[in-house]
């Protein structure tokens, strides 16, 4: 593809981004002009007084409540295009994405048994319950890596994809052995299972930077590696990968992404498998421009979804993951048929 190609992407993608946040701080039971949106925005980046014009119930919706939703959403829907992307190329299949692998079956154990045992850690208060998602996200890719080494000591793609399926069958059933014994936490702990940003705030956004950030360089930084490895594991030792070290840096870097958007936003699916093929179906599979790509498609896709998740049936809000699934499904089967056919689904 060519450079003057990847430009045009880059700015497709950054005005879809663009475009989506506005429209999902504008819109909603009180209408927010996009000028004054630019305006309160601007005024908050660079310390300046705001326009007298601006309706002050504007400066509180916008800053503090729609502001940070849109946000959040935005970094989890860019954790897991970016973590779907990674591990779709790692793995050399479509039809991965961060949730195959037991990651988000993994800290959402970590969250159902917070909010069923009213875990509470004094020195982190609010934050335990994302603390212990990201925590138990982590110790599930590591046991699925040590026991994927202990039935194969090289490690293949194949052996890590049954492990990671077995793990979350495994903690699947553990969770809806905690929802069986639930009693007035069940509308709290389903409600977070079906994935959600509302009323998360700002605090929520400072939890999931610093894992977003981590997980995103790693991933950057490599992205010749998945190159490499998306044609095969021999292919890449003899281009000189060290192939067993930048797996393990790939599939931690994607689960501490995972982890992340799972702690702050519930179990969310599909956008992980959606975004990065869509992706490199319109401009390719060079993981240099695929990932970077992915995270500004994926934030923007989020953004909007989760606009129609509170605004399709108001006032009644929708889980992000009912949409996510809705949109997801038929694309998930689409690919399948492709690749019953022979297509690869563009990899």
């Amino acid at each position: 593809m060519k450079k003057s190609n990847y430009v045009f992407a880059y700015m497709l993608a950054l005005a879809f981004l663009i475009i989506s946040m506005l429209t999902a701080i504008s819109v909603g039971s009180v209408s927010v002009p996009v000028s004054d949106i630019i305006m309160i925005i601007g005024a908050q980046i660079f310390h300046l007084p705001i326009a007298e014009q601006v309706d002050a119930t504007y400066r509180n919706i916008v800053f503090e409540i729609r502001l940070p939703r849109v946000l959040l959403a935005g970094l989890v829907g860019a954790s897991l295009a970016i973590a779907g992307a990674a591990f779709q190329g790692l793995l050399r299949n479509p039809l991965a994405d961060p949730y195959i692998l037991g990651v988000s079956s993994g800290a959402s154990v970590g969250a159902v048994a917070t909010l069923f045992f009213n875990i509470s850690i004094p020195f982190l208060g609010l934050y335990t319950l994302p603390v212990l998602s990201i925590t138990t996200a982590l110790l599930t890719i590591l046991l699925v890596l040590f026991f994927a080494r202990k039935v194969d000591r090289t490690m293949r793609v194949e052996t890590i994809i049954l492990t990671g399926i077995i793990f979350s069958s495994f903690l699947g059933a553990f969770i809806s052995l905690i929802i069986a014994f639930t009693g007035d936490q069940l509308q709290q702990i389903m409600g977070w299972l079906l994935g959600s940003v509302s009323m998360r705030g700002w605090s929520y956004i400072g939890i999931i930077i610093p894992f977003f950030i981590l997980g995103s360089l790693l991933l950057l930084i490599n992205t010749r590696e998945l190159n490499a490895m998306s044609f095969g594991e021999e292919r890449a030792q003899h281009l000189g990968v060290d192939v067993q070290k930048r797996k393990l840096i790939i599939l931690v870097a994607g689960s501490i992404l995972t982890g992340a958007a799972v702690a702050v936003s519930g179990a969310i699916g599909f956008v992980g498998l959606v975004i990065p093929h869509l992706t490199r179906r319109l401009w390719g599979p060079d993981h240099v421009h695929l990932l970077p790509l992915s995270i500004l498609t994926g934030a923007g896709f989020l953004m909007l979804t989760d606009l129609l998740s509170r605004t399709i049936i108001s006032p009644t809000i929708l889980p992000i993951g009912v949409i996510t699934a809705l949109i997801g499904a038929p694309v998930f089967a689409i690919i399948l048929i492709n690749q019953r056919k022979g297509n690869r689904g563009g990899m």
